[in-house]
């Protein structure tokens, strides 16, 4: 999962809660409509699979939909929603669209509201007069669709986005007198279908190495990168990290500020996510180190490598992994003794042990985890504990390695209330874009 500052855990969880709540709310409303014999009754009828979708290339969209109230309507909106690998080959003139830029969990996104004035029938099947056809990008490969069909128009919410009226003809709906009605299902005024895109394409996510690099005694910055090198952007379901990232430190070195979006798993180990649940290509995390070096240890050697949830996509696994390596140098680079690995690390890593010869021991202060925070001091060399602060994480004290915060381990729960690409709760958007309108 993308690993989360405190400080934005309490946000991320109160309008989860929020998501909570309206599908409940939502789950009671279909009951009350049934008392009405006159309340409309819109259903979808089946759409896709879309599967093996060629990047560059364009595919159809043919959505239907019944009436399935006892009353004729004498106005329905029709949405078609897009992820960023996805775009509209036209836009009718009376339709809007609207460029919906990333915010809070969403990704960056595309909607088009299409009004039709016209009489719709009870009982009757009806579907766009043109079937309405999207593109998938160079950089598609696992997209999210999201149709609806509602009495009232959705909208972007609280993004902010302006809407743009399209040039092209306008669309109109026309009957299907040998489509089988639908019968039931859907939210009585509104229903929604949220669809995955598959495309034939690939993204190639990589490592790069360091050099921790200085004198015994020295602090050092760390920096170890992931990249997505494309095609294709990857798109995770919501609250779930885009990929895993092991980082196992040299021996002879301790951590004294770790990384905001890394969790320590081990003595010298961390398990670092990413800030949001996509990486566009070209995108990536740099993920940030202060390092004590506390001793020459010959051969030391770290590593960084891929790990979490498979990448099927990914072709490409000889930049998975990379070596991080020690460069002691002055005058006090004479050899340590030997050190412990570090439980679950390789031989080549691990935290740094007792040290006889005149190079130092490990320190017990431990820094923040968190973005920001202070790092921690040096501590003596029979391993003594010390509490840093200023941090917006609590560091926990610990000997050897800065102690985890445990920033991770909190689901971000927002992905229920602006699921506008975890797709399978748009029952909760329509609901929240009605509300900003009221």
């Amino acid at each position: 999962m993308p690993k989360t500052p405190s400080g934005r855990r309490t946000l991320r969880q109160t309008a989860g809660a929020v998501g909570v709540v309206a599908l409940m709310a939502l789950g009671a409303a279909p009951a009350v409509a049934a008392d009405d014999d006159s309340a409309p009754g819109l259903v979808l009828g089946k759409i896709g699979p879309f599967e093996g979708v060629r990047p560059g290339s364009t595919f159809e969209v043919p959505a239907t939909f019944t009436n399935a109230g006892s009353a004729a309507l004498d106005k329905v909106y029709l949405s078609y929603e897009v992820t960023r690998g996805l775009s509209h080959t036209e836009v009718p003139s009376n339709c809007l669209r609207y460029e919906i830029p990333s915010y809070d969990e969403s990704p960056t996104h595309s909607e088009v509201v299409c009004e039709f004035d016209q009489t719709i029938k009870p009982g009757t099947v009806y579907a766009p007069e043109r079937t309405w056809t999207l593109k998938a990008e160079k950089h598609a490969l696992w997209d999210q669709l999201q149709v609806s069909v509602a009495t009232e128009p959705a909208g972007p919410g609280d993004s902010g986005a302006e809407p743009v009226r399209g040039t092209d003809p306008a669309l109109k709906l026309v009957e299907k007198p040998d489509a089988t009605p639908a019968a039931s299902g859907g939210h009585g005024d509104f229903d929604v279908a949220d669809l995955a895109v598959k495309a034939d394409n690939t993204a190639d996510f990589q490592v790069s190495g360091a050099q921790v690099k200085g004198a015994v005694g020295d602090v050092v910055d760390l920096k170890v990168k992931f990249t997505n090198a494309g095609p294709g952007w990857v798109l995770r379901p919501i609250g779930q990290s885009a990929t895993e990232v092991l980082i196992d430190l040299p021996q002879g070195t301790t951590v004294t500020k770790g990384n905001g979006y890394c969790d320590k798993e081990a003595a010298g180990r961390y398990s670092c996510g990413t800030t949001q649940s996509w990486v566009d290509e070209d995108g990536g995390e740099t993920y940030t180190f202060k390092v004590r070096i506390d001793k020459k240890v010959a051969g030391a050697e770290g590593s960084v490598k891929l790990a979490g949830a498979s990448r099927p996509f990914d072709k490409v696994t000889a930049n998975d992994k990379a070596a991080i390596s020690l460069d002691v140098t002055g005058a006090g680079a004479g050899s340590g003794g030997s050190a412990t690995p570090s439980p679950g690390a390789s031989s080549a890593t691990g935290g740094s042990g007792s040290t006889t010869g005149g190079s130092t021991g490990s320190t017990g202060a431990t820094g923040s985890t968190g973005s920001t925070g202070s790092t921690g001091s040096t501590g003596s060399t029979t391993g003594g504990s010390a509490t840093t602060t200023g941090g917006s994480d609590a560091s926990t004290t610990s000997t050897g390695d800065l102690a985890s915060t445990g920033a991770g381990s909190a689901l971000p729960l927002a992905g229920a209330a602006v699921a506008v690409v975890g797709l399978g709760a748009g029952t909760v958007l329509l609901a929240r874009r009605r509300a900003s309108r009221s």
